[in-house]
């Protein structure tokens, strides 16, 4: 590929007016990721020829590549003017979705069906638009026809899956996200909304599962160990959390809330020293901290002041035993002394 490049830039020095190589080079550079030199090949051409509906389309995948969408828009709009092929209006529809311009969106999806039917990905994404306008039926409709045409659209069954459970209609998530689990069984997501049913219908051991599921695929998934501790403590099965927590730290990506779970299992174990210990990691990890830091800030202060206290109490209680162990050793018990005189003596001989 790279001789290829080569050759039309050498094409293009010995006569830079080669229009087709340089279309052709623009092309290769895309494809391989040299963006900036790519679209500085087609703005070139576009001096040349500005009502080209193909330079336009191949502008606006660029200015996708590079996430300059509001570009992109202009140019895939300059590209449907011109010549209102499908492939232009999909392309506009995906770019008005990163835009989030959902109605207009809507019509670029609408007009690709109108010529292709069956083209599963217009419905998806018409399933996204509807989802994000709030107009659940619309999105369902959508999803089930993405999922019909596509029945291995993994995607589309998981919006149907949560759609479904915002509902309430838990048997018919669960089978959505079973279905993602079929087609993609490392897709931690679904296991986590499995859990997340399964845990609502007390079914602790089976939401548990799906939840070491989750974090086996997915162990940035803090929502997960949330409710895997909760369960955990709640089961009394401390051991297994504490592992679980801290593999989690040990292994290097430290996080906020994980400090913040792993002191809730100290406090529940009535560890003080780990505890306290645990919210300072928590407030040490700020950045990957969701709760809200000035209560966990407060109730790391008032820990600390407690484990104070106690370690005082029991400076104290050695203190109070040294001094009785010293008297006995002393015989400053009168009372012995005036039983025992004899004994005494002979302890001083």
């Amino acid at each position: 590929m790279g001789n290829e490049i080569e050759k039309l830039q050498s094409v293009l020095q010995e006569d830079p007016s080669n229009f087709q190589a340089r279309r052709e080079l623009a092309i290769l550079l895309a494809n391989n990721g040299f963006n900036e030199e790519a679209l500085s090949n087609l703005q070139y051409l576009l001096r040349y020829f500005p009502e080209d509906s193909q330079i336009q389309y191949n502008l606006g995948i660029l200015y996708e590549k590079i996430k300059d969408f509001e570009k992109a828009k202009k140019a895939y709009e300059k590209a449907v003017e011109l010549s209102p092929q499908e492939d232009y209006y999909y392309n506009l529809g995906e770019v008005l979705v990163e835009l989030k311009e959902w109605d207009e969106a809507i019509k670029a999806f609408n007009t690709v069906l109108k010529t292709d039917p069956n083209d599963g990905n217009c419905y998806f994404n018409l399933g996204i638009c509807y989802f994000n306008k709030d107009e659940m039926n619309l999105a369902t409709d959508n999803f089930q026809k993405a999922v019909s045409i596509n029945p291995q659209d993994i995607y589309a069954h998981f919006y149907l899956g949560y759609i479904y459970q915002n509902n309430g209609l838990t048997n018919f998530a669960a089978e959505s996200y079973k279905k993602v689990l079929a087609i993609s069984p490392d897709y931690s997501w679904a296991y986590f909304n499995l859990a997340a049913i399964a845990y609502k219908n007390e079914n602790i051991e089976e939401a548990k599962e799906y939840l070491l599921k989750t974090v086996e695929y997915n162990n940035n998934d803090v929502e997960a160990y949330k409710l895997l501790t909760k369960i955990c403590i709640k089961q009394n099965e401390i051991e297994e959390i504490l592992s679980i927590l801290e593999n989690r730290l040990d292994s290097g990506d430290d996080n906020g809330d994980l400090y913040y779970l792993l002191a809730m299992v100290y406090k529940y174990l009535g560890d003080s020293e780990k505890y306290v210990e645990s919210l300072e990691g928590a407030l040490e990890c700020s950045l990957t901290l969701t709760y809200p830091k000035d209560i966990v800030q407060k109730e790391y202060d008032a820990a600390e002041r407690r484990l104070e206290a106690e370690e005082e109490e029991d400076d104290e209680a050695e203190g109070n035993d040294d001094e009785q162990n010293y008297d006995e050793e002393d015989g400053s018990d009168d009372e012995d002394e005036e039983l025992e005189p004899e004994e005494d003596e002979e302890h001083a001989e």
